[in-house]
Parts: structure tokens; C-alpha cells; sequence
């Protein structure tokens, strides 16, 4: 068995003949469905989570128009909202936000054909969202939350006061802030009287998963190549249009 040494990045690998690395591979295997039954139980246990019913009106600024939580179903039973960091002071989206955003063009399509709306909303004016918008070629919906106590209602902008006092709830717990607005992505689903209900939410590294990029990455070598140990492993990240070429 020889060791190979790199210079790019990747740990010394043992290098071995195609039988042992077909059985080194069977070995990762077991592991791997064991992680996807695990997965399964637990995507179970997610949809039996209990619901809450969301009273609260809420009015979004959207380009057709005042628009209430119901209306951005589009008449569809499930409603998936990703919290977009785009304060009403910033000029552009988050970078990172943005990460993920680039892969919806296509899966609002399919999620149609499964009655659920995906659908963006953030702190930022109406008129600063559809610049952005325009400028990233995003097609899927999205609405300002401007007006309204939403963003605050779902962990996802900090108010004046919890920034001063330094202490805002996220992702379940108090913590420092590290913006006025934070990333997560909130289930709804509406019955056939009309009622909506808040089924999930999730925050921080939570969204991993959906992040297509990440999940590329973490089937090569390098993997996603970020130190942890650092304050913002994922630093190197760039609106797509904003890498040097």
C-alpha cells in the first residue's frame, strides 16, 4: 500500500488496488444507508411534530400588490418560505442567502407539482428586492416583509432593542447577534377551511442540506475545503456574478 502525499489541500491518502478500494468502499456503504434509514426515522419524526396555527395577519409588499400569508400559497396546500437576509438598509441580498437561492429557478417547477410554493421573503424594501432580483436572473417569488412583524415573528430579523441589548432568539435559543438579519427557511400548510399553520422551521446549519453546492462537495476529496476552526469558514463565498474570473 503506498501513501500518497499532496500539495493541494487534501490530507496523505493511502493509494490501494481496485479490490481493496471496492471493499473500503462497500465498508462506507453500510454506514451510508444506515445514515439514510436514520434520516428517514427522522424526516418522520419532523412531519408528526405538532402544529401551531398562525393567527397573525400579516400584509407583504409583492409586485402584484398587497398580499396576505395566504395569498403567497398561489392556491397550493404547503408553503415553504426562505428567510432572505436583505436588511432594509443593505444594497444588495446576502452572499450566502444568495448560495442558495441559485439553484431555485428550476425546483419551484417540480415543488408546484407536489402543492407546495416556494417562496422568498425578506426586511428589504419591495423596490431593492426586485432589483436584485433582476440583477441575479432569479425567477422564483419574492416579497418584502417591510410592514410587517413576520420577520421578527420567525427569528429572522433582529428589532433595535435586541441589537443594542446584544441578545436575540435564534434558532430556539438567546443568543449574540450577528446581523440584524438572520437565514432559515420556515414550513406552512393551509387547510381546506382556510386556516394556515406554522409546521416547521429550521436555522443556522440547519439549511445545509439544502444547499445543492454543499452536497457536490462533500462527495470529493477536498470536500468543502473550510477550516471550522476559523470564525467564518464559509468566507469564501461570493455572489456567483462577484468571483474573479
Amino acid at each position: 500500500m503506498a501513501t500518497l502525499n499532496t500539495s493541494s489541500g487534501a490530507k496523505p491518502h493511502a493509494v490501494v488496488s481496485h479490490a481493496e478500494w471496492t471493499e473500503a468502499r462497500r465498508r462506507l456503504l453500510v454506514k451510508e444507508k444506515e445514515f439514510t434509514r436514520l434520516r428517514d426515522q427522522l424526516n418522520e419524526q419532523r412531519r408528526a411534530l405538532p402544529w401551531e396555527r398562525v393567527e397573525k395577519a400579516y400584509a407583504f409588499d409583492a409586485p402584484s400588490g398587497k398580499a396576505t400569508l395566504a395569498d403567497l400559497f398561489d392556491g397550493r396546500k404547503q408553503l415553504v418560505v426562505w428567510h432572505f437576509m436583505f436588511g432594509a438598509d443593505w444594497q444588495q441580498g446576502c452572499s450566502h442567502c444568495s448560495f442558495w437561492a441559485d439553484g431555485w429557478n428550476g425546483v419551484v417547477e417540480h415543488l408546484k407539482h407536489r402543492d407546495t410554493t416556494l417562496i422568498a421573503i425578506s426586511q428589504a424594501p419591495l423596490a431593492k428586492i426586485e432589483a436584485f432580483r433582476k440583477r441575479m436572473g432569479w425567477t422564483f417569488k419574492w416579497v418584502s416583509a417591510a410592514n410587517t412583524d413576520f420577520n421578527f415573528d420567525f427569528q429572522a430579523s433582529a428589532r433595535p432593542e435586541e441589537l443594542k441589548a446584544g441578545r436575540v432568539l435564534y434558532n430556539y435559543e438567546t443568543v449574540e447577534p450577528f446581523s440584524d438579519q438572520m437565514h432559515g427557511c420556515s414550513a406552512f400548510y393551509r387547510d381546506g377551511d382556510g386556516a394556515i399553520y406554522h409546521t416547521y422551521s429550521t436555522y443556522a446549519r440547519g439549511v445545509d442540506t439544502l444547499n445543492v453546492a454543499f452536497q457536490f462537495l462533500d462527495l470529493t476529496a477536498l470536500g468543502r475545503d473550510e477550516d471550522w476552526s476559523q470564525p467564518h469558514p464559509s468566507g469564501w463565498v461570493r455572489h456567483r456574478d462577484r468571483y474573479e474570473r
